[in-house]
């Protein structure tokens, strides 16, 4: 046998092999009551990294599967179900980029955002802590894309949905009193948010 069938024979004994201990982890997996997925597919396993308020992309606030709409404060979720069908009427697809987070997503977003940042000072422009963020409570919705924060932004005080913050057009907050009184002032930032302050 030449070397060159010898090390195509190799290679085929190898790869033969791998795809046996692969079949029997997932065997194995099966037989446990392991959940075993794909590469980058979500996961309907209670203990799903969704479960912490990540959200797939193309969610909307329909999608009840997912934890970050699922545990959203029951009011707000049906204020925004009602604003992003009157959006899709307007050919607006509202998708919800952010709802309800656990704390522990919250506190790793806060040390992403001082690090890009650089202080904490900073930092709280963009991200609360996990004692002070609406989002933690379920009480914040974060959309998009673009065009549909603006269409909240103009349409979503007879819903009581309303922009809190003048640098974050994407977020939004219920306020029972904006269907009959408009939505109240916006802070600049966070940080002019007396419910941030620490506690």
């Amino acid at each position: 046998m030449n070397s060159a069938r010898m090390s195509v024979a190799r290679r085929s004994s190898a790869l033969a092999l791998g795809g046996l201990i692969v079949g029997a982890l997932v065997l194995v997996a099966t037989l446990t009551g392991c959940a075993v997925h794909p590469a980058g597919s979500p996961s309907t396993d209670p203990a799903s990294p969704t479960d912490d308020g990540t959200v797939p992309p193309g969610t909307t606030v329909f999608d009840d599967d997912v934890a970050a709409v699922s545990r959203l404060n029951a009011q707000l979720r049906d204020a925004l179900r009602a604003a992003s069908t009157a959006a899709q009427a307007d050919g607006v697809e509202v998708r919800i980029n952010s709802g309800w987070r656990s704390t522990a997503l919250q506190e790793r977003l806060l040390r992403d955002a001082v690090e890009t940042y650089g202080s904490p000072a900073e930092a709280a422009r963009w991200v609360a802590t996990p004692e002070t963020s609406p989002h933690v409570s379920g009480d914040a919705v974060d959309v998009g894309p673009w065009e549909a924060a603006e269409w909240l932004g103009r349409h979503g005080a007879p819903y009581g949905l309303c922009q809190i913050y003048i640098n974050e057009a994407w977020h939004f907050e219920l306020r029972t009193e904006a269907p009959t009184q408009g939505c109240p002032r916006m802070y600049l930032d966070p940080t002019e948010d007396p419910r941030m302050a620490p506690r």
